[in-house]
């Protein structure tokens, strides 16, 4: 009986600068670490390349700007709502200066008691009492906070109210929990959620909005040779520098194709290949969600599309076989695992079918970290696997 299931290594590259062959430094550096184990590729493993580095190799990066000229271009000399902003000094704070110069005004509206991304913007025990106080009410920030407080984030201590409002003297902060009330100010939106963008775009133009775009509308196309991406926009960027955006990687798809091609034409083998951003999983402390990207992943191959079929082991070990011991447990679970597809469907209840890319982008977050590991890359070996294998 094998002794482990699923590994996942992170693997350290170069850095990398615009312009690099990205392909071929995967390539190799996996082989590397694959060799020094003193195995083989297998085409069960799966190899995830952070959507970072990505990017960077792609050069897809914009300035505060371009941003500004796309604002323009979309919206014309006028004020603009901003609905729903996260709190992020990383995620957003470059866009909002970037439609701060774009615009006549910017009203921004942001919710509590928390972003959408479950970034507090209040004490959570004071809710009840800010929730009868203000009664369902849109009310300036500095209405909000008679009533609040003024709030600094758990973990990174700052005031994101303040931050905002001091990007630019024509920013303006409102609190609601209902988008359709920046509408009392303007009827040209920008509506900034990552997750919930389409739906509250629906809201709005149903409830008399004139313009309503997206972040997912911001930089789809190369503004002033800026980077882009045709899917996402802005969503997904992160700072890279006081005036300029990473972007989220643009050819994730074409980048995973042909890692995958280019590890089947070294070896005879064709792994599973992913781009990875953030993972989508809660913090337990902060509330945080985490998945400020606007998928887990933007590029992935075939079989990192579908979705496990899994039984629940501990179900079928403690109840129809609850009566036998050792070897004896072990062959009969091992042989429902095999015959899986004719196993009661009880069996599979609690499994949580998530696509793979989802599952494994998670695990990768997770492995690869977001500070100085330096292991953009992540081998992740037996994932496919399940106890019947040996």
């Amino acid at each position: 009986m094998r002794l482990t299931g699923t590994i996942a290594s992170g693997i350290r590259l170069p850095i990398i600068s615009p312009g690099e062959d990205l392909v071929e430094i995967i390539i190799e550096n996996v082989l590397r670490v694959i060799d020094s184990d003193g195995k083989k590729l297998d085409k069960n493993d799966i190899i995830a390349v952070t959507e970072a580095i990505v990017a960077k190799s792609e050069g897809n990066f914009a300035k505060i700007s371009d941003i500004a000229s796309d604002i323009r271009a979309k919206f014309g000399d006028t004020e603009i709502g901003l609905v729903y902003p996260i709190l992020s000094r990383n995620r957003f704070l470059n866009i909002l200066k970037g439609v701060a110069l774009g615009a006549k005004k910017v009203h921004v509206l942001l919710s509590y008691p928390h972003d959408e991304v479950g970034n507090p913007i209040i004490d959570i025990d004071l809710l009840d009492e800010i929730t009868d106080k203000l009664a369902g009410k849109s009310v300036t920030a500095k209405e909000f906070q008679a009533v609040a407080g003024k709030y600094k984030h758990t973990f990174t201590g700052m005031d994101y109210v303040e931050i905002y409002e001091n990007v630019n003297e024509n920013i303006s902060v409102y609190f609601s929990n209902d988008p359709r009330d920046i509408l009392k100010y303007t009827k040209n939106v920008l509506v900034a959620e990552i997750h919930n963008r389409n739906r509250t775009r629906e809201r709005l133009l149903k409830a008399g909005a004139e313009k309503v775009f997206t972040l997912s509308d911001i930089l789809s196309e190369s503004v002033n040779g800026s980077g882009f991406n045709s899917l996402y926009g802005v969503l997904g960027s992160n700072l890279s520098t006081d005036d300029t955006l990473k972007l989220f990687p643009n050819k994730s798809q074409e980048f995973v194709n042909a890692v995958q091609a280019g590890f089947r034409e070294k070896t005879g083998i064709s792994p599973e290949v992913m781009v990875y951003g953030d993972g989508a999983f809660k913090d337990p402390v902060c509330g945080i969600w985490e998945l400020a990207d606007p998928v887990v992943s933007p590029g992935y191959t075939e079989r990192l599309g579908q979705k496990p079929t899994e039984i629940k082991m501990k179900l079928a070990a403690d109840t129809v076989f609850g009566s036998l011991r050792g070897d004896e447990k072990r062959e009969a679970v091992t042989k429902m695992i095999k015959e899986k597809n004719a196993a009661p469907d009880a069996y599979s209840e609690g499994t949580t079918p998530r696509v793979y890319a989802d599952l494994v982008g998670s695990l990768c977050d997770l492995v690869g970290g977001s500070g100085d590991k330096g292991t953009p890359v992540i081998l992740v070996r037996g994932y496919f696997d399940d106890y019947s294998v040996e």
